[in-house]
């Protein structure tokens, strides 16, 4: 089994899409609120998200959801998002659970918001940076 790209045995990675104001909501969100430091983030429009794309068998361009890759597994959309709140302390954490629901249920309420994420909450003209002190946090 090969380690995806830029990471180390125990890490994962998120990938989110860096010029939507929510996804980078939601990144600071988890970095605010302390997930697990085994957890990196990068930008879905970066050369090293691209890479990390293709580790996974996904297409590279035109994909617009939220991506977490954990060695040779990867999860999209609603279980993305909850499996990444398993990483989260507590009370956050009992989100987790949603990811038990039928993806076709959670997936419903994931996809009607990120078909309208823009609209609703605005989106960067590139790829936007996220300011704190994070270090390591980012590919």
């Amino acid at each position: 089994m090969t380690l995806p790209p830029f990471l180390r045995a125990e890490e994962q990675v998120i990938i989110y899409d860096g010029i939507c104001k929510l996804c980078n909501a939601w990144v600071i969100f988890l970095l605010t609120h302390r997930i697990d430091p085994k957890i990196r983030f990068v930008a879905i429009q970066s050369e090293k998200g691209k890479m990390l794309l293709r580790y996974a068998g996904l297409p590279d361009e035109n994909i617009r959801t939220i991506v977490l890759i954990n060695k040779n597994q990867h999860w999209l959309r609603s279980q993305a998002i909850c499996r990444a709140m398993a990483f989260m302390p507590w009370p956050w954490k009992a989100l987790s659970a949603i990811r038990f629901l039928p993806s076709f249920i959670s997936d419903f309420f994931y996809n009607r918001i990120a078909l309208n994420r823009y609209r609703l909450f605005g989106h960067y003209d590139d790829v936007h940076e996220i300011e704190g002190d994070y270090p390591g946090r980012f590919l």
